[in-house]
């Protein structure tokens, strides 16, 4: 029934919306400078703060070049940390050394801090990136003179996909507030006291209908063709508004502030409807090479079908004391939204923090005196104490219905801190269950990569959620793909090229609006053809596509290490599993030093250039770093590209976009510029 599912999709969108709108407020801290909180040492400036962003061929390249200041007379260490992005792999660490820049090379962790350790017992300029665990990506650098400048640039590379005909790019800036230890620690500066700038240039081979920065209206946004945007974003302390007078901790008198890096930049942009079905394939190889490098994107048309049936909501939601802020409005969330649901559906609550509990008894319905009877008892509660995210989630498994559909909703700004935390553990408790969890991740710095995992294992999805995020927006994309079937069991295979190397090796399920998306190495060149095959309900779906490798292509280098990287993930992830290796953990090492990418294991270390051969480190990641600056000259000079190849019928239709929810054709791009002012109506409404 048409106007059932209709109604269904708008009362989930409004019952996550209102659980999660409330939820992403009041995340703490930002990137910045740190320093030792009760220390003698001077605190240095944010002087300059630029960013330059370039998306093309599916994945994104971001430079961010800063100028430190030191204000005290005496030499001091600058360390700037800020979150890590999304799947990003930090490809260049340059820092200007008798105004000549100096590019990183990578090397074992500890071997790259021992080389920073002896330079700076001697005195000489040097500079590390490392990255700590899944929360920041650190640079330091040594020494700050007194009264004077240092300048380094830092570029990381990630994949940008399209959800739905939407894209989303983020700028990380705004710290999760998750980690106890580092904020009892360091003090963060957070201020760019004299000029920033954020400019992003978009080259897409399908023509786009509209680009927005939901919390940045200032932005002058260019439209320089169908397929090339521009978006800028500039303040100094001339012409910032919001300019200041702050007490210097080092005495110097006062600091204006031309910006603060504490909100995250977020940028969408929608591709124009009616687009169909398709294959997309970027290659690279180089002119004396056997051996190439792809991107393969599968952008399915939209033929996965809606369910019928009715669903039991299993919420698990975490009460640890970071969301004290938070809770208030999350359960009023919760109400308004039970409130929603459909006669049929069923819910439970979960809550966890030091342990885990339900607070309904057993599955309820959804009646006016239910939802008002567990409202209040939550109220009742106040949050504190750690995640003890493994025992909310086994509760939760617990309490699945085999005779109904399920599915958990894990809402989490946080990391499992207490009782059992290995990743293995968890894989190991979502394994073989028929059911499947979604999981929305709030702000930066949570664990992504043990909430991503179980995703994996359990065949759902994982959404991050900024505080910059249109969230009705987000959640629409959620409730389409909760509402539809999957397309599972996927097999991919190649003919008349030879190809190897895949990753992933074994795709996951694929929900409505996404893109399959598939890294590897090719041999040859010339025509080549792709299946990929999968079952929705009980159908079996296929695509075909033909592939050109004809040429021999040049212009994406980037894509080495975008494999690499994507390797690494999958090599980490079956480590996480089957517990440590030290094989593996060798390949992983070898993997990020070939090319040039920051890790668990490795980091990117710079030193004055005559000293690199000294320390037996080849000047590999600069090589790699020139051609990838130069193919991105030559792109940025040539017409967008199309990527896209001959594909067969199973493709000609028209491709999935946000569901208006009702009968007729809903101009997704007009719902994600709308949803705010719907959403704080409903609001208004539920407060008469």
């Amino acid at each position: 029934n048409p106007h059932i599912t209709s109604n269904a999709f708008r009362k989930f969108a409004l019952l996550m919306v209102t659980v999660l709108g409330t939820t992403c407020a009041q995340i703490a801290g930002a990137a910045g400078l740190l320093t030792p909180n009760n220390s003698d040492t001077a605190t240095p400036e944010i002087r300059q703060h630029h960013v330059e962003v370039v998306i093309e061929n599916g994945y994104a390249i971001t430079r961010i070049e800063q100028v430190f200041y030191n204000p005290s007379p005496a030499d001091i260490e600058a360390t700037y940390a800020f979150p890590v992005p999304a799947k990003a792999a930090v490809a260049e660490f340059t820092y200007w050394i008798d105004d000549v820049a100096v590019t990183g090379e990578v090397t074992t962790r500890d071997r790259a801090r021992e080389i920073y350790t002896a330079e700076k017992a001697q005195g000489r300029e040097t500079a590390i990136t490392e990255q700590n665990e899944y929360k920041t990506f650190d640079s330091t650098v040594y020494p700050v003179r007194g009264q004077q400048e240092v300048r380094i640039r830092l570029v990381y590379i990630q994949p940008t996909h399209v959800d739905s005909g939407i894209g989303r790019y983020v700028y990380p800036l705004e710290d999760g507030g998750t980690d106890a230890a580092q904020t009892a620690f360091w003090s963060w500066q957070d201020a760019v006291t004299e000029s920033f700038s954020f400019r992003l240039t978009l080259r897409s081979g399908y023509p786009i209908d509209g680009l927005r920065l939901p919390q940045h209206p200032q932005a002058t946004i260019t439209r320089q063709s169908a397929q090339e945007w521009q978006v800028a974003l500039s303040s100094d302390v001339t012409a910032s508004a919001e300019q200041t007078a702050e007490s210097s901790p080092s005495g110097a008198g006062t600091t204006s502030i031309a910006h603060k890096l504490d909100q995250d930049i977020l940028v969408y942009w929608r591709l124009q409807a009616g687009l169909p079905g398709a294959v997309d394939l970027v290659s690279y190889r180089e002119p004396d090479s056997s051996q190439g490098t792809f991107m393969l994107t599968l952008t399915p048309a939209d033929d996965l079908d809606i369910l019928q049936q009715g669903r039991d909501w299993i919420f698990v939601l975490d009460f640890s004391g970071s969301m004290q802020g938070k809770y208030a409005s999350l359960i009023e969330g919760v109400t308004n939204g039970l409130n929603k649901l459909q006669p049929g559906d069923r819910f439970r609550i979960f809550l966890f923090n030091d342990s885990a509990w339900e607070v309904t008894r057993g599955y309820t319905p959804v009646t006016a005196p239910s939802v008002q009877q567990y409202a209040e008892q939550l109220h009742r509660l106040t949050p504190d104490g750690s995640t003890n995210l493994y025992d909310g989630l086994q509760l939760a498994l617990q309490s699945t219905d085999a005779d109904r559909a399920s599915a958990i909703m894990l809402v989490t700004d946080g990391v499992a801190n207490v009782g059992t935390t290995e990743k293995k553990a968890f894989l190991k408790l979502l394994e073989n269950r028929d059911v499947r969890l979604f999981t929305f991740i709030m702000g930066n710095n949570a664990n992504r990569p043990l909430l991503e995992g179980m995703v994996k294992v359990s065949q759902g999805f994982s959404m991050d959620v900024s505080n910059s995020d249109d969230i009705m927006g987000q959640i629409l994309l959620a409730a389409d793909k909760l509402i539809r079937e999957s397309l599972r069991n996927i097999q991919i295979s190649f003919d008349g090229i030879k190809v190897r190397d895949l990753t992933p090796a074994q795709p996951g399920s694929l929900y409505h609006g996404q893109q399959l998306v598939m890294l590897g190495h090719y041999w040859g060149k010339g025509e080549g053809r792709v299946t990929i095959t999968g079952a929705a309900g009980s159908d079996e779906i296929s695509y075909e596509a033909d592939l050109d490798f004809s040429h021999a292509p040049q212009l994406n280098p980037e894509l080495e290490r975008l494999w690499a990287f994507a390797s690494i993930e999958s090599l980490q992830d079956k480590m996480d599993y089957l517990g440590h290796n030290a094989d593996t953990e060798q390949a992983i090492t070898d993997l990020a030093i070939e090319y040039g990418l920051v890790t668990d294991y490795t980091s990117m270390i710079v030193v004055r250039e005559e000293l690199y051969a000294q320390y037996g480190l080849d000047r590999n990641n600069q090589a790699r770093t020139a051609r990838e600056q130069q193919a991105q000259q030559a792109r940025q000079a040539a017409p967008v590209q199309s990527s896209r190849q001959s594909v067969g019928q199973s493709l000609s239709g028209n491709r999935a976009y946000p569901s208006g929810g009702g009968g007729g054709a809903v101009n997704g791009w007009l719902i994600l510029i709308l949803l705010p002012a719907l959403y704080f109506s409903l609001r208004r409404q539920h407060a008469v």
